[in-house]
């Protein structure tokens, strides 16, 4: 399986779906990462595409791609679609993860609409949530109990950007850590993913039958 992860910053990935990917790297399945920006607007882009490339190890990914564009100068969606189909080309992605549309943030919004359009053709993209989204309802959650804490180490690894939250005393870490807490509270399990499906494909191969063996006897009697 192949999977690619979007995010608009360095970090925007490891906050929203690191858990998931941590997840399926663990089951096999091929990750890889596609940051839009380098993060130069909240830090040194030299350090930043750094920590991105640690966290990514910390991921199980195998590859990043990088957009190039600079943070809050996004071009047209037009080019990020371009930019996005790319890479879609190259990877087949069977699943892919990216930033809510409905965010405070203008290159998470931007990035989104772009997905929207570039994936057209994908079965399965998913919206992740981030510190900066705004009426978030997920429909589809994945339990992270056994990667909770791999996923706070690959956020540790944005050290630049670790207590640059705008909520005094607050890191990020622990930011990411309630959020996984309250999505599991919302699954009923301790530690979730939650994320709102643009495409969800099920493919049902084999269903099994309602009545066990034992009923089935009885009712060919």
């Amino acid at each position: 399986m192949n999977i690619l992860a979007i995010g608009a910053h360095p970090d925007d990935i490891e906050f929203g779906c690191g858990g998931t990917l941590i997840k399926y790297a663990g089951k096999g399945a091929r990750i890889e990462l596609l940051v839009m920006t380098d993060g130069a607007r909240g830090g040194n882009a030299r350090t930043r595409r750094a920590e991105q490339l640690r966290a990514a190890t910390a991921l199980g990914a195998r590859r990043v791609h990088w957009g190039g564009y600079r943070d809050t100068l996004l071009p047209s969606v037009r080019r990020l679609i371009d930019c996005i189909e790319r890479v879609l080309r190259v990877i087949h992605p069977d699943f892919i993860f990216v930033n809510n549309p409905e965010d405070t943030h203008q290159d998470h919004r931007q990035v989104a609409r772009a997905a929207v359009s570039a994936t057209r053709y994908a079965r399965n993209v998913l919206f992740y949530e981030g510190p900066t989204t705004v009426n978030f309802a997920p429909t589809v959650f994945i339990d992270i109990a056994d990667e909770v804490g791999r996923k706070i180490e690959a956020l540790r690894r944005h050290r630049s950007q670790v207590m640059k939250t705008r909520i005094e005393g607050t890191a990020i870490c622990e930011i990411a850590e309630a959020s996984a807490h309250f999505r599991g509270v919302q699954a009923r399990v301790r530690w979730a993913e939650g994320f709102a499906p643009l495409l969800l494909f099920i493919n049902i191969t084999r269903v099994p039958s309602v009545l066990g063996p034992s009923r089935r006897r009885a009712r060919r009697r």
